[in-house]
């Protein structure tokens, strides 16, 4: 139902940022709350931060918070994350995830980009 497409991604040195962007197509935008996951590899893949469907509330991972930045546009169906003072521990796939706002009885409906990948390398 949703397509979620992610770019932004590539090389940046330590302390340098990147704004990455996930466009999404085929439902009404403003009935999905946003989020965006990374994974490196051999870990699991972990919640990085997340913003309400009309964009008023966000919430962020310990290690991300007072670095990173989500925000969104509901007029150009898109998310954003800002990510400042980059470190090598944050290279990994990111990935865009829509997740739909209302409860139904089948339980949380999930749908997920093809990631792009940011590497933190001197």
């Amino acid at each position: 139902q949703v397509q979620l497409v992610e770019s932004g991604g590539g090389l940046v040195q330590p302390g340098g940022s990147l704004r990455l962007s996930c466009a999404a197509s085929g439902a009404t935008f403003t009935d999905y709350a946003m989020r965006w996951y990374r994974q490196a590899p051999g870990k699991e893949r972990e919640l990085v931060a997340a913003i309400s469907a009309n964009g008023g509330s966000t919430s962020y991972a310990d290690s991300m918070k007072g670095r990173f930045t989500i925000s969104r546009d509901n007029a150009k169906n898109t998310v954003y994350l800002q990510m400042n003072s980059l470190k090598p521990e944050d290279t990994a796939v990111y990935y865009c995830n829509a997740r739909y706002i209302y409860i139904r009885e089948e339980g949380p409906v999930d749908y997920w980009g093809q990631g792009t990948q940011v590497t933190v390398s001197s």
